[in-house]
């Protein structure tokens, strides 16, 4: 993808700090970006070191962080720089390669920085990030280096995953103990959903549901079952691509931020699109939440509640593998029913059956103490951006 590469400012960076670039193309939705963002700011709070953010598309950025100007080329935020990556292509001799270079999700470098990373006198540690899988071949083929076929150049891949001999997923050090104070203050949970829905808290008894979804055939069963529910259920919807669906549910025009609506025993809520940490919140709120593609997905994993998760569908079904490949991590102590009844329930929102509330809500206690206890599973990985991190030290030795 052509490109114009500012290049960097290095006058107060000392020569122990790491200088690092991250690339990525924003292939559709907001996963791209979104774990690019969240590893940009990681590695520079936590590990110290100077991150420069390549990204194509600023209008979807701009959804996870408001503060971006849609009009500057170059920008700095929260100690980041962010270059947007445009045509046309033009960087001169004078181009600034960075120690460490990621490669979000295959998405090609420019060739003239490829061509100056060959010309630096230390070759940079060169990784290629690439999509979460929970499949047994991750293991494998993480830190596999890969030759390039010109310049005396190798790149790495770096895979996230879920279990041993993998990446990992991004968790940020003080992620716990933000979320146990949140869930610790009636004020800050009142205040929360004073300023989310504009309401107070629903009464203890109400089962409060979040739901970030793709379009899905599945919704109009579901929404159907929590309105005929035995108890008060309360739907939080991001805006976004599920909202037509609740719109014609709710007989309403559209089903823009700050709608509610109510039938039967369902209340739902419309909420603006939101920034990374309140989204956080969102899922610390509610009692089950349904995510989709992979960011929301690793977020619902560290919030320790039950989830149902949509994976970003493919031809012939391809992405239901990928899905009984999380199930298999996830599911593995549950007992026999509590399992098959999560397996058929994640498996009707992905559309190979259809979802039965009814029997997936009464295994929700065991749900419950399984996310909990996955979560201190999963911590055991080690977080992405450490991993990588230490990786990518034993490169520059």
């Amino acid at each position: 993808m052509p490109v114009e590469l500012a290049a960097s400012d290095t006058s107060s960076v000392t020569p122990a700090r790491i200088a690092c670039d991250i690339f990525c193309a924003v292939i559709d939705n907001f996963g791209d970006i979104g774990v690019c963002w969240r590893l940009a700011r990681q590695l520079a709070s936590e590990h110290g070191w100077q991150v420069r953010l390549f990204v194509d598309d600023l209008h979807a950025f701009q959804k996870l962080l408001p503060a971006l100007a849609l009009d500057q080329a170059r920008q700095t935020v929260d100690g980041i720089v962010i270059e947007h990556w445009h045509e046309p292509a033009h960087a001169g001799d004078t181009l600034e390669v960075a120690d460490v270079v990621i490669e979000a999700f295959a998405c090609e470098l420019p060739s003239v920085y490829v061509a100056a990373m060959a010309r630096r006198e230390r070759a940079p540690a060169w990784l290629n990030l690439e999509y979460l899988s929970a499949e047994d071949w991750v293991a494998d083929f993480h830190l596999r280096p890969s030759p390039h076929p010109r310049y005396p150049l190798t790149k790495t891949f770096f895979f996230p995953g879920l279990g041993p001999g993998t990446g990992g997923v991004l968790k940020e050090s003080d992620l716990d103990a933000t979320r146990s104070a949140f869930e610790a203050s009636a004020s800050a949970r009142d205040a929360w959903w004073s300023k989310t829905t504009g309401d107070a808290p629903p009464p203890a008894a109400a089962t409060v549901i979040s739901l970030f979804a793709y379009e899905n055939p599945a919704v109009d069963s579901l929404l159907e079952q929590w309105r005929d529910d035995g108890g008060s259920v309360v739907l939080l919807v991001p805006e976004g691509r599920i909202s037509g669906a609740l719109a014609r549910f709710f007989g309403l025009p559209a089903f823009a931020a700050g709608t509610r609506a109510q039938r039967g025993n369902l209340t739902a809520h419309a909420l603006a699109f939101t920034e990374q940490r309140a989204y956080d919140r969102l899922l610390w709120t509610s009692d089950i939440n349904f995510v989709r593609g992979e960011d929301s997905f690793v977020r619902a994993q560290w919030a320790v509640k039950p989830f149902v998760w949509q994976i970003y569908p493919q031809a012939d079904d391809a992405h239901l593998p990928k899905l009984d490949a999380a199930l298999a991590h996830y599911a593995r102590t549950l007992p026999d029913g509590v399992r098959v009844a999560l397996t058929r329930f994640w498996h009707g929102w992905n559309g190979a059956g259809h979802p039965d509330w009814p029997e997936l809500q009464r295994h929700l206690p065991a749900l419950r103490q399984r996310a909990a206890a996955w979560a201190a599973e999963l911590a055991q990985v080690g977080d992405l951006a450490g991993n990588l991190a230490l990786f990518a030290k034993t490169q520059l030795k």
